[in-house]
């Protein structure tokens, strides 16, 4: 495997650096906002329109973050096209466990995820265009190798473009929880949801959710303990204790400050009667 996969091969600016936005031509009309960047629309109308579970996020972009977006994205970034099945392999360079993280924000708690555990692969998606640049930035300033960033729509990942089996983890960390009852159809813990998670999680996989919508979070409770495909990790079948490894976030911080009550779950990928367990 070529280095330039690991490393991006114009690495002509400093990390940090942060380039003059007003100094950049103005782009014509129809010209992409990032030409070497991620994709405004990857899919397309290559598949059929289903009720989105996000809503894209359309915030300014800093000179930094746009300046990330651009060098950083032909090496570390991935448009979630729904064309073809991914090769993890290929795509990180090596053979370590890959966990997928839908929603990572501004990426702060992913990066830090990832250089604490170098040996597990992260591949995390988003459609925020901002936080998108800001989590190469710091994959970038620290170092981190292990980190990949998808943009698009995780379900047609999962269902398009990812093998069976080919995850060790799933991170769903504060979804939009969607509160009025007419929209609750677009939350992402669902049963459907789960029953395609479940063939791309390998057996003893842990699926791990964290919610400060507490409505959310029994609905998830229940969704996920009605499933035959998991199992909770928590022997009284409540919520868990936030894991040391999940960092508190600056997001997070400010919701405990008002007194919101945040729940995390971790529940466990059973294999299924015909299906072999891990190392057999």
């Amino acid at each position: 495997m070529s280095d330039s996969l690991h490393t991006p091969e114009a690495l002509h600016s400093a990390p940090g650096h942060e380039p003059d936005a007003s100094l950049r031509p103005a782009r014509a009309k129809g010209e992409p906002r990032f030409p070497d960047g991620p994709m405004p629309d990857p899919a397309g109308s290559h598949f059929e329109r289903r009720i989105r579970s996000f809503q894209p996020r359309r915030s300014r972009v800093t000179a930094g973050q746009a300046d990330a977006l651009q060098r950083l994205w032909p090496a570390w970034g991935l448009d979630i096209d729904g064309r073809q099945v991914l090769d993890l392999g290929r795509l990180f360079g090596n053979d370590r466990p890959v966990v997928l993280e839908i929603g990572f924000g501004m990426g702060e708690a992913t990066a830090q995820m990832a250089a604490a555990d170098p040996a597990t692969n992260v591949l995390a998606v988003d459609v925020h265009t901002p936080g998108q640049g800001n989590l190469l930035n710091l994959a970038e300033q620290q170092g981190l190798t292990n980190i990949r960033v998808g943009n698009g729509d995780a379900i047609i990942l999962l269902r398009e473009m990812l093998a069976p089996d080919a995850l060790d983890g799933l991170r769903v960390f504060f979804p939009d929880p969607w509160p009025k009852k007419r929209h609750h159809k677009r939350r992402l813990i669902q049963p459907e949801f789960l029953n395609l998670a479940a063939t791309r999680l390998r057996p003893g996989a842990v699926l791990h959710c964290a919610t400060d919508w507490e409505p959310y979070a029994e609905q998830m409770l229940e969704v996920l303990t009605a499933h035959p495909d998991f199992e909770n990790t928590q022997a009284d079948g409540g919520f868990a204790p936030r894991p040391q490894f999940r960092p508190l976030t600056r997001f997070e911080g400010q919701g405990l400050d008002k007194g919101h009550v945040v729940n995390d779950l971790l529940f466990r990928r059973v294999p299924q009667r015909d299906e072999p367990t891990a190392g057999a």
